[in-house]
């Protein structure tokens, strides 16, 4: 089933977006509405930045588990990481909201949703490339020196180091 994290390769670049969009998805959507109930009791832009804590925490969590298979949680490094692109994110997606409120006097909940998703979407695909290479990067290449260790060891013939021996 699983290969964990051992090999290099796993989970590829496919799986690993696959489960980014499963959990962080996940998670998005269910912000999304949190957003929206929480803006009823408070500034839309604050509900937006609580949201964006607490989703951001519970994210980095299943993407240290699940995502780019790290084999545990996440760490305080891994999490500030990830807090930087979320903070990205949260300016995309408070930017697009306010373009909204500027081109349309009333929006409804709708399309303020609509707007939101895709505005997460947009940011949410930012985030993957930036967790994958750089927050979860580490994880992934623990594999590699040991296997230059291995190689570099091996004996070595001269027909290797050069064919026309």
């Amino acid at each position: 089933m699983e290969t964990g994290h051992s090999s290099q390769q796993a989970p590829g670049a496919f799986a690993a977006f696959a489960r980014f969009v499963l959990c962080g998805g996940g998670v998005g959507v269910a912000s999304s509405f949190a957003v929206a109930g929480l803006a009823s009791l408070m500034p839309w832009i604050l509900a937006n930045a609580l949201i964006t804590v607490a989703s951001t925490l519970l994210a980095t969590e299943l993407h240290a588990r699940f995502t780019f298979g790290a084999g545990g949680r996440a760490t305080w490094r891994q999490h500030w990481q990830s807090a930087g692109s979320a903070a990205a994110a949260y300016a995309v997606t408070s930017v697009a909201m306010l373009v909204l409120t500027q081109l349309v006097a009333s929006p409804g909940a709708v399309l303020e949703q609509i707007v939101y998703l895709l505005a997460s979407g947009f940011a949410g695909i930012g985030r993957f490339v930036v967790l994958r290479v750089v927050v979860f990067a580490r994880s992934r290449s623990q594999a590699a020196p040991v296997a230059a260790v291995v190689r570099a060891q091996a004996p070595v013939g001269a027909q290797a180091l050069c064919p026309a021996a």
